[in-house]
């Protein structure tokens, strides 16, 4: 047991010294606004990435999220998104890399209700080229 012990703190400690590298010449990007629900319909439309203010109203139409369409200033920022079929779901990191890759991790629970869970976050769009490797959709 102490060996385990001692073996999960060495581990931590290599992986909290080690994490920055692994992100390379990223920075991590802040979440300005959130919102989440969930939606029945599993094949409902999941975008990574929303640009313009006629995207999300399209979405959270079709989502039927609760509540008036939210207001974003995509002048300035974009809302990212994660998804998961579990009952759970947040916004673990946003990093933006040197080459204007943002990567946004979302971290949930393993079961699986009916539909899907989503978070919407609202962040910067400066300097992001793509997001998750893929290019930025027209909305």
């Amino acid at each position: 047991m102490i060996r385990l012990l001692i073996g999960l703190v060495i581990m931590s400690l290599f992986f909290g010294a080690t994490s920055d590298r692994a992100f390379g010449q990223s920075k991590k990007v802040e979440v300005a606004k959130t919102w989440s629900g969930s939606v029945e319909v599993d094949k409902a439309k999941q975008p990574e990435c929303i640009t313009t203010a006629k995207g999300l109203e399209v979405v959270w139409k079709a989502w039927k999220a609760n509540g008036d369409v939210p207001k974003v200033d995509f002048t300035k920022n974009i809302v990212v998104a994660v998804y998961s079929l579990g009952s759970s779901l947040e916004i673990e990191s946003v990093r933006l890399d040197d080459k204007g890759n943002l990567e946004v991790v979302g971290v949930g629970t393993d079961d699986s209700p009916p539909g899907f869970r989503y978070v919407l976050g609202v962040v910067s769009k400066v300097g992001v080229k793509t997001i998750n490797k893929r290019e930025l959709p027209k909305e």
